[in-house]
């Protein structure tokens, strides 16, 4: 278990062990939540939470409505044009 002391200015460092297996680097926002006996840290997700019908509609296709093998196969022929013109996909 690692610890850590409050600071005089209120501040805790997160343990380097704790920061690296949870990939946390300088400017990580938290949400801090008091939680029972404690408190509680949560890296601020840089995006709201949305449903998926908020987003339908903004890629900007206007034609009629794929299904799911007609996508993947547009998907696999983006691929093989990149691939072949020795592009990441």
């Amino acid at each position: 278990m690692e610890t850590s002391t409050l600071s005089s200015k209120g501040q805790i460092i997160i343990p380097k062990p704790v920061r690296d297996a949870h990939h946390w680097r300088p400017g990580t926002e938290f949400v801090v939540e008091p939680f029972a006996d404690g408190i509680l840290l949560r890296p601020r997700k840089p995006f709201p939470a949305t449903q998926l019908e908020a987003g339908l509609g903004c890629a900007g296709y206007s034609g009629p409505a794929k299904d799911l093998a007609e996508l993947k196969q547009g998907l696999l022929e983006a691929v093989r044009r990149q691939w072949q013109k020795g592009e990441e996909p």
